[in-house]
């Protein structure tokens, strides 16, 4: 049994990965541990050219990835069952069009710890984790400074789910994962006419639409239905 943090670069939004990045991490007696000896980052050639818009967030240029292994040939190291990452689903994503199968993975999100860690905060993305955490210092600019490549942003992921397991006082992975299971669950509706509306205040016909939606989103789904119950 591994766990491992990931972050992966694509070639646009939602595209094929031109870099992926993990590292294997432990939690023992409420400690986080990463070993950046172990640390695996990888550039991959892909089939299209990479958009703009993604080359001016990760400065992932074509030539970088001359020569490079094709995205296709990616495999996670054996034995992984946990998975975190920061919006981890982004990260499933690219890592099933490399031909992985995750669905036996225990995906754990530091975004949605996050939220409901520091509910209050300005923003929930890695930069702003980072520099909310460490209170502006200059070590957290010198870091950021080199985000949104995929090696340094498993380590920065790192260092906000230190601070989560500090805070919700977890002891191993499997809690962890419980406890991002039910933070992913929304507690508001944060899109259409009742944004920002309780589900458990959302109107019955409304929610009876939504579960229809072939392509709900699962954690909204277990959400409606668990205020479906709740009201009967």
């Amino acid at each position: 049994m591994q766990a491992i943090i990931l972050d992966t670069e694509t070639h646009t939004l939602n595209g094929q990965p031109i870099e992926i990045a993990y590292a294997p991490i432990e939690i023992q007696n409420g400690k986080l541990s990463l070993d950046k000896t172990k640390v695996f980052d990888q550039l991959y050639s892909v089939d299209e050219p990479i958009s703009f818009a993604a080359m001016a967030v990760h400065h992932i240029l074509e030539s970088d990835l001359v020569g490079m292994p094709h995205y296709s040939s990616f495999q996670l190291p054996k034995e992984t069952n946990y998975i975190i990452g920061h919006n981890i689903d982004y990260d499933l994503r690219a890592l099933e069009k490399c031909g992985v199968d995750t669905s036996n993975l225990k995906a754990i999100c530091t975004l949605a710890l996050a939220r409901r860690v520091w509910p209050d905060a300005e923003a929930h993305n890695i930069s702003a984790l980072i520099y909310m955490i460490s209170k502006g210092s200059e070590k957290a600019r010198e870091m950021i400074r080199k985000a949104h490549r995929a090696d340094m942003d498993i380590i920065l992921t790192a260092n906000i789910l230190m601070h989560i397991v500090h805070q919700l006082k977890i002891n191993d992975l499997e809690s962890l994962y419980t406890l991002s299971e039910d933070a992913r669950i929304p507690r508001s509706i944060n899109f259409g006419k009742h944004r920002g509306t309780a589900i458990s205040e959302l109107p019955a016909d409304y929610v009876q639409w939504l579960m229809r939606q072939e392509d709900l989103d699962p954690y909204l789904r277990k959400a409606l239905e668990n205020s479906s119950v709740s009201t009967l």
